[in-house]
């Protein structure tokens, strides 16, 4: 490990230190890029004296994570005064085929924050936060919606994450093959994992002309 990574790492607590550093980072930026691109979270956290782990969708806001939840959700439920937990996502980026078994691997992005999640008690910042989570995968549709009600607010939970403490792991490239293996006839290389939006299809009872709202495109670029 380089002096610059001891200095990195010397006030972290062990559970959030990366074990190999050769494709970790503690570049917030980096995180936070990672977090805007992901789709949905895995939050772990223990219940009942067992781990679990849910997906959940997410919204950044600045260094908070907020997390929807229904209000009988187990994280949201028996956790309204705090927990610890942690939260990652990952996006595959590619099947990494190598020439021999052991060499495979996969190209991914992925950020895994450590904190503490608590639940969301002002009315204000609940709606806020429901708004972030909807636009961060359909940009824009919450103000194509019409105004929850209040039945609806009570029978939606949401937690707030303190991000305390954040890293990545990224690997990109080709197969890493044993140097007796090159140039023989055993193909290798990257299978690009694409991930994209497709056409919508509208619900049966909506009129044939009503047209396809603006966040739908928006959300068809973004995960483009």
């Amino acid at each position: 490990m380089s002096s610059i990574e001891k200095r990195q790492t010397a006030d972290l607590p062990r559970y959030a230190k990366i074990r190999q550093m050769r494709r970790g980072n503690y570049d917030r930026s980096l995180a936070y890029e990672i977090l805007d691109a992901g789709m949905v979270a895995h939050v772990g956290f223990i219940h009942e004296n067992r781990p679990m782990v849910i997906p959940m969708a997410y919204a950044r806001i600045d260094d908070q994570l907020f997390i929807h939840g229904a209000s009988s959700t187990r994280i949201v439920k028996a956790n309204g005064g705090g927990v610890p937990a942690c939260l990652e996502v990952t996006m595959i980026d590619g099947f990494v085929v190598a020439r021999s078994g052991f060499h495979h691997s996969v190209n991914y992005r992925c950020a895994i924050a450590h904190g503490t999640a608590r639940v969301v008690e002002d009315p204000d910042l609940q709606t806020r936060a429901l708004a972030a989570i909807t636009d961060h995968l359909l940009p824009g549709r919450w103000d194509e919606c019409r105004q929850m009600t209040a039945t609806e607010l009570k029978a939606t939970g949401v937690l707030v994450f303190d991000i305390e403490h954040i890293s990545t792991k990224v690997r990109t490239g080709g197969p890493v093959d044993d140097k007796e293996d090159l140039g023989t006839d055993v193909w290798a290389g990257v299978v690009p994992v694409v991930t994209a939006l497709g056409q919508p299809l509208a619900a049966p009872d909506v009129p044939e002309k009503t047209p396809v709202p603006a966040s739908v495109p928006a959300a068809r670029r973004k995960f483009a």
